[in-house]
């Protein structure tokens, strides 16, 4: 209790809260419920003494304090507003001789009940909101010189080969031990097998002991992902292996699908969608959905793991899918990212170059998975590029993201680039530095003498391959420094308008 009556000094803007809770409630009580006959000034010290307890208590249990995210601060609020239901019964025996008529009774109830609903939803999305904000990322690794193994590797003995293999079947199965096998050295001292989400046992591994680790235990059953291939970056020498596995989303899809009949399938799935992948990515509600669920049977996609492993230093050099889940090779190749919260709301902010070379801010709606971003080159090295410049097969683009793409909703939100100035109407296409870096020295240097554009020329001249798209692009650049800019945006978007109006051009 004594530190419950250590004096602090106070948020203004929670006190402001609580203020217009109280008034608010004091009003509809006043107007809403008609009464005002009822509510004389007879009756104003009842409601005046309730508020004076109930910020008293807010302030004993330090509601008003700031940045209180500590789980004991957590508690204390919510104390003060049980607490205050003490106050409201203390009140009621204070002025007694308030409440001999029934009606008075009443409002008093439904004005201390609507106070404490108030204050619980505010105080419920005020934490959630802080929870959101506190993101378990990457924690930043110090920048090391070259490692190798402390310890030179020596073959096991053909007992401890033989409880190696046992464990690998308990724990999965034959087809599983047969491939890890083939892609690992299991019989060599410097492999480590483990079956593990807790961060504490890959704590425990000596640095640079080992060469290859192996975790059997399943990525959608453990929380704070990030911080567990960081964890496993740190213990990994250079070039060091890193084998582990996950359920892919597409998984759950298929078997709810042939579970439930036909439409009650589809109803049952979108809302297993927004439970385990829209409520998860909301800033509000993240937080304290992995709180309750403690990240088991989490909802993954391939390309949110493999975006993972790269954004923490990791690079992908082989997979394998047995039966249900996906097995991946990865190889230490830089330390991980900075810390960095990270955000997957519906539009999001990609760096593009402008004009003359600078970099800005693009928006756009979100269509990728989270982590697509760090995928890039791995995309490039794996896929072809179909008609139009764009990857075939491109896991990152999820299914909401294909339907926008094709009706161009995902580019609304570079109106706002339009209006900031960034871009034009029409344009060259705002491309990554990655893309820059795939075109001709000579196009490069004239893209960037011009800003780029809501409609680019792919859509008037309708290229199929890269060396297409840059020659169209080229063609445009060059129509511009002869005609003018604007001569040739009012030719090029006639023929914009022909393609999408008439010809049906769709995005893809």
């Amino acid at each position: 209790m004594t530190k419950a009556l250590k004096l602090y000094r106070p948020g203004v803007r929670f006190i402001i809260i609580d203020i217009v809770i109280l008034l608010v409630n004091f009003l509809l009580i006043t107007f809403w419920l008609k009464a005002v006959d009822t509510i004389t000034a007879q009756s104003y010290p009842i409601y005046i003494s309730f508020s004076i307890l109930w910020m008293l208590f807010h302030y004993l249990f330090k509601h008003y304090k700031k940045n209180r995210i500590e789980k004991e601060y957590v508690s204390k609020s919510f104390n003060s507003i049980y607490a205050s239901v003490i106050a409201a019964t203390l009140n009621f025996f204070l002025f007694e001789y308030a409440f001999h008529h029934p009606v008075f009774i009443i409002n008093y109830s439904i004005f201390v009940l609507g106070v404490l609903l108030l204050s619980l939803v505010h105080t419920t999305l005020y934490f959630a909101y802080l929870y959101a904000l506190d993101i378990e990322e990457v924690a930043p690794i110090e920048i090391r010189p070259p490692a190798s193994l402390v310890k030179e590797a020596y073959e096991l003995d053909n007992d401890t080969l033989h409880t190696i293999e046992s464990s690998i079947i308990k724990e999965t199965n034959t087809r599983v031990l047969q491939y890890l096998s083939k892609v690992s050295n299991l019989k060599s001292s410097a492999t480590k097998l483990i079956s593990s989400g807790s961060i504490f046992n890959f704590e425990k591994l000596r640095t640079y002991r080992y060469d290859t680790i192996i975790n059997l235990k399943r990525l959608n059953d453990i929380r704070g992902i990030n911080v567990l291939f960081s964890k496993i970056n740190e213990k990994l020498p250079d070039n060091g292996i890193f084998i582990g596995c996950f359920e892919n989303s597409g998984v759950k899809k298929r078997d709810i699908l042939k579970k439930y009949p036909k439409g009650i399938n589809w109803v049952i799935y979108s809302f297993y969608y927004f439970v385990k992948r829209v409520i998860p990515k909301i800033f509000i509600t993240r937080r304290l959905y992995y709180d309750i669920t403690q990240g088991r049977n989490r909802v993954l996609t391939k390309t949110e793991v493999f975006g993972r492993l790269y954004y923490c230093g990791f690079e992908i050099i082989g997979e394998k899918k047995i039966q249900n889940q996906i097995f991946f090779i990865a190889r230490r190749k830089q330390e991980p990212n900075p810390r960095k919260k990270r955000r997957y709301g519906p539009v999001i902010q990609l760096k593009r170059i402008g004009k003359n070379g600078r970099m800005f801010k693009f928006y756009k709606m979100r269509t990728m998975y989270p982590y697509s971003e760090f995928l890039q080159a791995y995309i490039y090295e794996h896929n072809k590029l179909q008609e139009g410049g764009k990857f075939s097969h491109d896991i990152r683009i999820s299914t909401l993201g294909k339907f926008f793409r094709r009706f161009w909703i995902d580019e609304l939100p570079m109106i706002l680039n339009f209006l900031k100035g960034d871009m034009k109407l029409v344009g060259v296409r705002p491309i990554s530095q990655h893309y820059f870096s795939l075109y001709s020295k000579e196009l490069q240097e004239k893209r960037i003498q011009f800003k780029p554009g809501l409609l680019p020329p792919f859509y008037a001249d309708m290229p199929k391959t890269l060396e297409e798209i840059e020659a169209s692009e080229m063609r445009y650049l060059q129509m511009c420094e002869k005609k003018g800019v604007l001569i040739t945006d009012i030719i090029y978007l006639w023929k914009i308008f022909v393609n999408i109006v008439f010809k049906r051009a769709r995005s893809k």
